[in-house]
């Protein structure tokens, strides 16, 4: 009787595992053939395991370029956005002020919208100002934060919902300044927020296609170089690279959970 009641229990949990197995298949793959020593320039049929991969990982310059332009497009884009963005969350959730239905819709807007009529959009306003600035590595910048600045400010504001504000008062009630409040107070609980916002944005620009290929002008991403070369080539090293931004990622997590769990235990 016992193992009937627990049936739909290991039904659902079997679907769980099935579907996890299935979204993480690609990566696994991704990982897999990054180990993988191919005979010529496309890695696309298993033939031997090797470690030369991953010791030549940048030795292809081109690729190498490609990555590091990624690399610095996300960051200096997540940074901003980051920025902007919680300093936006913090006001909705904070503050009761005329136009905050209008600024929730304005939010949402970005997200919603699909990604070639963002970046045509934007495409147009650049090219409509190509004499004050030309399409490059600052457009693409541009074009990043403006659909980051939303991702970061709906994931703050879910942290910042159920924020006890009294903690702000009590910390003013016993002699702080508000600039010692916030970052003594409120900072420190809402940065879970922050930190998982930057890293959603974070993997969203070094992923980006389309809108960067509307506003790059000369600017070669990883995205946009591995697609013009999947053509011609698709050498090992376009997998060794996405697995260690994959790494890096699962990296990031693992500290945000162990120290979430260090926290937990202490208290």
């Amino acid at each position: 009787m016992r193992r009937l009641v627990d049936a739909p229990r290991w039904a659902l949990n079997l679907f769980a595992a099935a579907a996890l197995v299935y979204l993480f298949m690609p990566l696994g793959w991704i990982v897999w053939f990054s180990f993988n020593e191919p005979v010529g320039d496309v890695n696309l049929v298993w033939q031997e395991f090797t470690l030369d991969n991953w010791r030549g990982a940048f030795r292809a310059s081109a690729y190498r370029d490609a990555f590091v332009e990624s690399i610095r497009v996300a960051a200096l884009s997540t940074a901003i956005a980051t920025l902007l963005g919680s300093m936006i969350a913090i006001a909705l959730a904070r503050y009761r002020f005329r136009g905050a239905a209008g600024l929730n819709l304005l939010l949402v807007l970005p997200l919603t919208a699909p990604e070639i009529v963002m970046g045509s959009s934007l495409a147009t306003l650049f090219l409509d100002n190509a004499e004050i600035i030309k399409r490059g590595f600052v457009t693409v910048v541009i074009a990043h934060v403006m659909f980051q600045i939303s991702f970061v400010a709906m994931t703050v504001r879910a942290r910042v919902r159920g924020f006890d504000w009294t903690l702000e008062q009590a910390a003013q009630d016993l002699g702080a300044t508000p600039m010692r409040t916030f970052w003594r107070v409120t900072f420190p609980l809402v940065l879970p927020g922050i930190m998982a916002a930057a890293l959603l944005s974070f993997a969203l620009s070094i992923d980006d296609y389309i809108i960067t290929l509307f506003n790059r002008g000369s600017l070669q991403t990883f995205p946009i170089y591995i697609d013009g070369a999947f053509r011609r080539e698709f050498p090992p090293q376009v997998n060794v690279l996405a697995s260690l931004i994959l790494l890096a990622s699962i990296s990031l997590m693992l500290i945000g959970v162990l120290r979430a769990t260090g926290k937990a235990s202490r208290s």
